[in-house]
């Protein structure tokens, strides 16, 4: 039951755009650290729609690290790990355009998506389990994925 729960939150369309890292590190199915990091975007950019949907704003970001400063910390949780998003598809896919924005290579780790899992909405998964969100947060999306693929695992009594 050792795993990384990950989300990321976008300054634009551009999947390079990353403006906000949630993690959440569980071992043995218990959360043990938790990462919550505004990215400053290249050339802190900023889509006003994107800004509607989490509230990041340039000015927010504007001393922040960019996300090549922060990957030396981030790197051990998503190396030769379980990676498990909500909609992995979107969050890895930002994950390998920022790598490759900052010429990074990126490492092999095993991805599970809880959308896949529960083929249900985040906000729609946390209202049926009464897990805590405040959505479109990374590191609140990122605790209500861990905590809804720790239920998935006790459901299937899938331990690793």
């Amino acid at each position: 039951m050792n795993f990384t729960a990950i989300d990321f939150e976008t300054a634009q369309g551009a999947g390079h755009s990353i403006c906000q890292i949630g993690l959440v590190h569980v071992e043995n199915g218990k959360i043990v650290s938790t990462m919550n990091q505004l990215i400053q975007p290249p050339a802190n950019y900023y889509s006003y729609y994107n800004i509607k949907v989490h509230g990041i704003t340039p000015e927010m970001t504007r001393c922040s690290p960019t996300f090549d400063n922060v990957w030396g910390q981030l790197k051990p949780y998503i190396e030769g790990q379980r990676v498990v998003a909500h909609n992995a598809s979107f969050d890895m896919s930002c994950l390998r355009h920022t790598l490759a924005y900052y010429d990074l290579a990126l490492p092999h780790f095993e991805q599970q998506c809880t959308y896949r899992i529960f083929k249900k909405k985040l906000s729609v998964l946390c209202d049926l389990y009464r897990i805590p969100l405040n959505h479109h947060d990374a590191l609140s999306d990122a605790l209500a994925c861990a905590k809804l693929y720790l239920i998935y695992l006790e459901q299937n009594k899938t331990f690793y």
